[in-house]
């Protein structure tokens, strides 16, 4: 019994310390999850149920490496040499140079080059085998095809779009784009053309932007005219999660044009030189009533002149209509109290 119970004790310990281990990877995961959300944001911890299907059956990039071309040359140097020995033998084994002569072409078309910012996208007899990004000559399988994808930074510069805004407002739009193609795998498989679908997603996106915020507003509600880095800010987010699917990265993204539409672009001049006339004249009248109160409280203090309530109405309507005039006010003379 004391030793049966002593291999209890000891499972027991076993089984904590396996829990603990696997509790200090899970946490390692979990953090290594985190990391790579940070970088690629479209791909969250807790996914719903159509998430988690369409990332099961969509593949993920798998990059590859493949036989340096300088060292498969030396190959392709052996391949003659050996052909032409063996013609110079005679007889029978001189055939087998045939079937070297035809290796040696068949060879030629494994041959590839990776420029800088570049890549290749492998696929042999319909499936997926792999994406070479490291730049430089190399040599791969006959039968592979091989389709280049540029991962340098493009830019969109996109059409004026006529939308309304979000109070009914016709506006002209549009928008500049930076990006580039992160995942390759996503870039040739998930979509059909994907400079294409980044077209017409960043259409898509500058107008549901448009819709939704209005063109100027006077409260402290984001405009588009006001607000850009609230609104480039917007338009990012909104593109990096329509382009997701396809594998683009969004570098930047700002609007390059906005406009009212010609129809409307007098009506609203109008009205934006009204609340600006309206904005300077209570200017005007608050800095002109303050100067009225100093004055009338400087002439109580220094007990300058002693002037009733209607005196001192008079004053306040005069010193007004010379400080708010657009006009120079004329003097007048009063010769009444002088008699």
């Amino acid at each position: 019994m004391p030793q049966e119970s002593g291999n209890r004790l000891g499972l027991t310990e076993e089984k904590s310390t396996v829990e603990k281990t696997r509790s200090q990877y899970d946490m390692a995961s979990l953090q290594e999850t985190g990391a790579e959300q940070k970088r690629f944001p479209e791909t969250p911890s807790v996914l719903t149920t159509e998430e988690a299907t369409y990332f099961h059956h969509s593949g993920f990039e798998k990059e590859r490496g493949a036989l340096p071309g300088l060292s498969a040359i030396a190959l392709m140097v052996a391949i003659p040499a050996l052909a032409v020995y063996l013609l110079t033998l005679g007889g029978g084994v001189a055939l087998l140079s045939i079937p070297l002569g035809i290796l040696w072409f068949f060879l030629l078309n494994g041959f590839f080059v990776v420029e800088p910012n570049g890549s290749k996208v492998l696929t042999l007899f319909g499936k997926y085998a792999g994406t070479v990004k490291q730049n430089g000559f190399f040599l791969t399988n006959p039968f592979v095809s091989k389709r280049a994808i540029s991962l340098r930074a493009r830019s969109l510069n996109g059409d004026k779009l006529k939308v309304n805004d979000a109070v009914g407002n016709p506006i002209e739009i549009a928008a500049i784009i930076v990006w580039r193609v992160r995942d390759t795998y996503r870039a040739c498989f998930e979509v059909d053309d994907y400079e294409q679908f980044v077209r017409l997603q960043s259409e898509t996106a500058v107008r549901h932007l448009a819709s939704t915020h209005p063109y100027d507003a006077d409260d402290e509600t984001i405009s588009l005219r006001r607000n850009a880095d609230e609104i480039s800010h917007a338009l990012r987010n909104e593109l990096e999660e329509r382009l997701s699917r396809a594998g683009i990265e969004v570098l930047e993204a700002r609007l390059s044009h906005l406009a009212y539409a010609p129809e409307i672009a007098s009506a609203m001049l109008r009205r934006q030189q009204a609340a600006a006339v309206i904005s300077a004249r209570q200017r005007i009248v608050d800095g002109a009533v303050g100067m009225v109160e100093i004055a009338l409280k400087r002439l109580e203090e220094n007990q300058t002149v002693n002037m009733d309530d209607h005196e001192k109405a008079r004053l306040v309507s005069n010193l007004l209509v010379v400080l708010c005039g657009e006009t120079n006010a004329q003097p007048v003379v009063n010769t009444t109290a002088a008699n």
